[in-house]
């Protein structure tokens, strides 16, 4: 079973100047995804907090996950069974430095 990586759209997206648009964070993570073998899962805002999305998901993970925010509150809802939690600066300078 692949690695899922949970990202915290807003919280990556907007952790570097300027912000990496909604779009182009989708397809970065997707590539960088494919490269890793990894099945990422970039979550948003919508009708339910992306926080609330993550958290219910990271309760009942589907396998093993790496948990991607600086969001303190979130990283203790949903990192405690997480394999690697990375803040979402470093997330995204690392998106944007990958090979394209």
């Amino acid at each position: 079973m692949a690695l899922t990586v949970l990202v915290d759209a807003e919280n990556v997206r907007r952790s570097l100047w300027p912000n990496i648009g909604r779009e182009e964070l989708v397809e970065l993570v997707q590539r960088w995804a494919a490269r890793e073998g990894h099945r990422p899962l970039v979550v948003f805002e919508a009708e339910e907090s992306a926080d609330d999305r993550i958290a219910r998901w990271a309760a009942e993970p589907e396998g093993p996950y790496w948990l991607v925010t600086s969001d303190r509150e979130l990283r203790e809802r949903a990192g405690g069974h997480a394999e690697r939690v990375i803040g979402g600066g470093a997330f995204a300078r690392m998106l944007r430095e990958q090979p394209a």
